[in-house]
C-alpha cells in the first residue's frame, strides 16, 4: 500500500474520490442527519473498493514491468496470457508485438553473424588455395639455374592464378551487392538472339580452343536487364563448358510464351549426380566432378542470385538425352 500510495496518479485519484466522498456526505447531513451514517458507510465501502482497484491494477501493471524487463535481459519464457482485459490488454498486445519482433531480430542477427563467420573462412580458404600455388610459382621463379622454356611455363601459371582471384574477388563483389540490395535492375527489351550471342561472346574461344560445339537457337524477345542477365547465362555456359568433354556440344535455346521467357541450356556432358544435384546452386558448393576443374563454386550461385532479382527462376537437372540442363524463365509481370 505503501508504494501504492507513491504513485502520484494514483494519489490524485484517492484525493479525488475523497473529496467528492466528503461532498457526498456533508450534502446528506444537510438533508437528513438521520440519514448520516448509512450515507458514510457507503461512501467508506466504496473508497475501500477503490483502493482494492487501484491495488490489484498497480500490481498488474507492475508484474508486466518486471516482464518487459526479463525480455530485454534476454529471457523468453514469458507468459502474456494474464493480461488480457481494458487498456493492460492493450498494452500486452503491443508489448507481446514489441516481444515477438525483438525475438525475430535476435534471431536475424544471430543467423548473420553465423553466415559472416561461415561466409569469411569460405573466402580466406577460396584465396588462401591460389596464393599458396603462387607463392610456391614465386620461388620456384627465384631459382637462378631455370631455364627459359620452364620460366615461360610458371609465368603463365602465375598469371593464370592471379586472372583466377580477381574473377573470385569480381564475383564476390557482385554478390555481396545483390545480397545488400544495392543493385537497381533495369528491364529492357531486347530480342533473344541478340542476348543470347552476347551473353556467350566470353567462352566463344575457349569453347573453341577445346574443340566443343556451341548452338544457339533463340525466336522471340525477351524483357530483362541485359547486362546481368548475359552474366547469369555466360556462367552456366561457363559450367558447361567446364563439364562438356571436348568436341562435345553446348546447346542455348530461347524461346517466349505469355506467360514466360524461357532460356534452356544443355550439354552433352555425364551430368550431375544425385549427390550434387540439391546443392548445386549453394554459395562455394563444389561437386566432385567440379573439384578437379579449379573452379570456386560461385558462378551458378551468382546466376540464380540475378535471375531470381528479376522476378524469374532456374532449375538444374539432368537432361533426358544425358547432360546437364539448366532452365532460366523470367515471367511477364502482366499477363
Amino acid at each position: 500500500m505503501r508504494n501504492l500510495l507513491r504513485n502520484s496518479e494514483i494519489k490524485l485519484s484517492l484525493s479525488i474520490y475523497i473529496v467528492l466522498s466528503v461532498i457526498v456526505l456533508l450534502a446528506v447531513r444537510s438533508y437528513d442527519k438521520k440519514l448520516f451514517l448509512s450515507a458514510m458507510c457507503i461512501c467508506a465501502v466504496f473508497t475501500a473498493i477503490h483502493i482494492c482497484c487501484m491495488y490489484f491494477r498497480y500490481k498488474r501493471i507492475s508484474k508486466l514491468s518486471a516482464d518487459i524487463d526479463r525480455i530485454l535481459h534476454g529471457e523468453e519464457d514469458i507468459n502474456f496470457e494474464n493480461y488480457s482485459e481494458g487498456d493492460i490488454g492493450l498494452l500486452q498486445s503491443e508489448v507481446y508485438k514489441m516481444t515477438v519482433r525483438l525475438r525475430e531480430q535476435q534471431s536475424r542477427l544471430t543467423d548473420d553473424k553465423v553466415y559472416l563467420a561461415d561466409l569469411l573462412a569460405d573466402i580466406s580458404h577460396q584465396i588462401r588455395t591460389p596464393l599458396t600455388s603462387i607463392n610456391i610459382l614465386v620461388s620456384m621463379l627465384s631459382e637462378p639455374d631455370l631455364t627459359y622454356e620452364k620460366r615461360e611455363q610458371l609465368v603463365h601459371k602465375l598469371y593464370g592464378l592471379l586472372s583466377r582471384i580477381d574473377w573470385l574477388i569480381t564475383a564476390l563483389l557482385k554478390m555481396s551487392k545483390l545480397d545488400a540490395g544495392t543493385i537497381k535492375f533495369h528491364s529492357e527489351d531486347i530480342s533473344m538472339q541478340e542476348l543470347l550471342d552476347k551473353a556467350c561472346i566470353p567462352v566463344r574461344v575457349p569453347i573453341e580452343l577445346r574443340g566443343q560445339e556451341l548452338m544457339i537457337e533463340a525466336e522471340g524477345e525477351i524483357s530483362c536487364d541485359v547486362a546481368w542477365t548475359c552474366e547469369a547465362i555466360g556462367n552456366i555456359v561457363k559450367n558447361c563448358m567446364e563439364h562438356t568433354p571436348d568436341s562435345g556440344t553446348i546447346r542455348v535455346c530461347g524461346k517466349k510464351n505469355t506467360l514466360f521467357s524461357e532460356i534452356v541450356i544443355t550439354d552433352s556432358g555425364s551430368g550431375i549426380s544425385s549427390e550434387d544435384l540439391p546443392h548445386i546452386f549453394e554459395r562455394f558448393y563444389k561437386g566432385r566432378t567440379s573439384e578437379d576443374k579449379g573452379g570456386f563454386g560461385i558462378g551458378l550461385a551468382l546466376a540464380r542470385m540475378i535471375v531470381t532479382e528479376q522476378n524469374g527462376t532456374l532449375k538444374a537437372e539432368n537432361a533426358p538425352n544425358g547432360g546437364a540442363m539448366f532452365t532460366m524463365r523470367f515471367y511477364e509481370t502482366t499477363v
